[in-house]
């Protein structure tokens, strides 16, 4: 029969900051880590595709709205990103 003991939860912290180059290999050439320039250009861009696609020869004006509306919330996300990265903790 299987015991019914539980671990206790640790309080220590589940994402470590640093990499070993021993499990990942690329952190010896800087790949390990998330490139937040890489992320921010890419949200641009894809908020600069979304409005894009309202120029067409679509009959609806329903998805320019879908589209207008995604494009702002995704902006409003970046910007508000932006600012808060910017205060320092």
């Amino acid at each position: 029969m299987a015991a019914t003991d539980l671990e206790s939860a640790s309080t220590e912290r589940a994402v470590a900051t640093s990499v070993d180059p021993a499990e990942v290999p690329s952190a010896a050439w800087g790949w390990s880590g998330e490139s937040r320039k890489t992320f921010r250009i890419a949200g641009w861009v894809v908020v600069v595709a979304l409005l894009g696609m309202t120029i067409g020869n679509h009959q609806g004006h329903v998805e320019d709205i879908f589209l207008i509306g995604l494009a702002g919330l995704l902006a409003a996300i970046m910007v508000v990103d932006s600012l808060t990265r910017r205060v320092p903790r």
